[in-house]
């Protein structure tokens, strides 16, 4: 490379967007920019207690907007002027409903405040019923179209969220020309793509959550939608047919949004994908890698060569070509709720503080005393002797995604006693979580997928040694932790760095800008033993009809 090549990665999160702007030809991560969802912080458009998880498309523009002109303006205008490419990862799957131009719903006059219009986040579960529905089709069908995916279908994915929208709104099913996820709404967005009908749709969103595959000559067939809902099968054929691998262009900035960005026009889009994808990219995943995306919930890549594997998985999120990697088969799985339970439990402790002391101690006060409550449970949790007898807990306080979705149901605990403590209830959930990650690791070795290391991302795989010395123990393996604090956004930038031609692979731009790993955590052989039994015990307590 004779002069300097920056890319930026555009990372989409649940509660915030990221923009990094990293040097192409080695990794270094130039400049940060982070700027939270305005109108989710104050809780607008979601209803916890029915599940329901909507986000209005203005947090995602104005988010952008912000991080962008924030990394620019951060370093100097020769930097700028060789920035090449911009790639976006999102949430998934977050699907929304446009109209002709590819205009979402909720900017649109009459649906600005209508949830429906909006997009719908990957842990939206409204859509139980119609997930039971497609599943109880496919079974019956001459194609089972849950096959690749699984062989379940899940209430977080694309058609269950369309099916119960078209039968709950009408009228957002009547001005619905066409569904985009957040994914491919973004990239078309940004290069000014009025046209819903060319928009080049992500191999990794349409593979793993709505059931397109080349043996089905891509999305399933208008009939079998057209079974679950007149509207889903006039609906098909405003979709898509072909999908991309992320190493594909979608277009260059538009002259409005090179303008407002302080961008050139010649400043390159790529097609986008699912955030964890990326994130085991920036890790540097390779084959029969387990890549676990750690937050307020798991995502669990696995990839192996094509010719290498030809089973099925069974209770999956998915087998895609290229999903991951061009060229290679990307597999899915993971929890509904990995942070999230402690989050929960955070929650519960804190009741007193909120309802007792809020008037007594300050904001800061509050917020200090907040911050410590995970670290304390921590660090008593770990003095706790691991015993046959202790207490048992389930993670499933979010439903259960893998394996074997089952969204409905729900986390339990069992060997409370009087002589149960905060830090004891505690380690039983953290131990819920890990027993979780083993039944998905599990799940792939029996199907015949074999796993050679284990690499761990995201903010619990910084935070908490506690959590990660834990998994290390119930997993039996080495744990790697990924140096990058911003894996999802440098797999973009990766990605990137493809689509401006700096790399010709996606496997070169690994290779140069990967960030290496920092930690590694052992298995401690004599609590190994015991948590082998424990875990059988997760096991019949799982069974349980509760």
């Amino acid at each position: 490379m004779s002069a300097k090549k920056y890319v930026i990665g555009l990372d989409y999160g649940t509660d915030s967007v990221r923009a990094l702007l990293v040097d192409a030809q080695n990794g270094a991560e130039i400049a940060c920019a982070v700027s939270l969802y305005k109108r989710w912080a104050q809780g607008k458009y979601c209803q916890p207690e029915l599940s329901q998880f909507r986000q209005h498309p203005l947090d995602y523009i104005e988010g952008m907007e912000e991080t962008i002109k924030s990394v620019v303006g951060q370093v100097e205008q020769e930097v700028v002027n060789h920035i090449v490419a911009i790639t976006i990862d999102t949430t998934g799957s977050t699907p929304g409903a446009v109209d002709e131009t590819g205009t979402p719903l909720a900017l649109i006059p009459g649906f600005e405040e209508d949830p429906d219009a909006m997009f719908v986040l990957w842990k939206d579960h409204t859509a139980l019923q119609e997930a039971d529905d497609i599943n109880a089709l496919s079974k019956q069908w001459k194609v089972d179209y849950t096959k690749y995916s699984g062989g379940l279908y899940s209430s977080e994915w694309f058609w269950s969220k369309i099916l119960h929208i078209t039968k709950k709104d009408g009228e957002v099913a009547k001005k619905a020309f066409s569904w985009m996820e957040h994914c491919d709404w973004m990239p078309a967005f940004l290069t000014g793509n009025s046209d819903v009908l060319t928009v080049k749709r992500s191999r990794c969103a349409a593979g793993h959550k709505a059931m397109w595959h080349e043996e089905f000559f891509g999305l399933p067939s208008e009939e079998f939608l057209g079974t679950l809902h007149p509207t889903l099968a006039d609906l098909r054929d405003r979709l898509y047919s072909e999908t991309y691998t992320t190493d594909n262009e979608v277009g260059s900035l538009s002259k409005e949004w090179a303008e407002k960005l302080g961008l050139s026009v010649n400043v390159k889009v790529g097609v986008g994908a699912i955030d964890a994808h990326l994130g085991a990219v920036g890790t540097g995943i390779e084959a029969y890698s387990l890549v676990k995306v750690m937050g307020t919930s798991t995502c669990d890549m696995v990839v192996v060569p094509t010719k290498e594997f030809n089973g099925l998985v069974k209770g999956i999120c998915g087998q895609v070509d290229g999903s991951i990697i061009p060229h290679m088969l990307g597999m899915e799985a993971g929890q509904s709720a990995f942070g999230d339970v402690y989050s929960w439990y955070k929650q519960i402790l804190e009741f007193p503080m909120r309802e007792l002391l809020a008037e007594t101690l300050s904001a800061e006060d509050l917020k200090k005393v907040s911050d410590c409550i995970l670290p304390k449970l921590s660090e008593k949790a770990a003095q706790i002797l691991v015993t046959e007898n202790d207490l048992i807990a389930l993670d499933w306080i979010n439903g259960r995604r893998t394996p074997d979705v089952d969204l409905t149901k729900k986390g339990a605990i069992t060997g409370l006693t009087l002589g149960t403590t905060a830090p004891h209830i505690f380690k039983a959930l953290v131990e819920a979580t890990a027993f979780g990650s083993k039944a998905i690791m599990d799940r792939f070795i029996e199907q015949g997928v074999n796993i050679k290391q284990v690499i761990a991302l995201g903010g619990i795989s910084k935070k908490s040694a506690y959590v990660m010395q834990t998994l290390a123990n119930i997993l039996n393996v080495p744990i790697k932790v990924a140096t990058s604090e911003q894996a999802c956004a440098l797999g973009s930038a990766m990605f990137a760095a493809v689509v401006g031609g700096v790399y010709a692979t996606i496997a070169d731009a690994q290779a140069a800008m990967t960030s290496g790993y920092d930690k590694e955590y052992l298995p401690q052989q004599d609590k190994v033993v015991v948590y082998e039994r424990l875990y059988q015990r997760y096991v019949q307590f799982s069974n349980v009809d509760l």
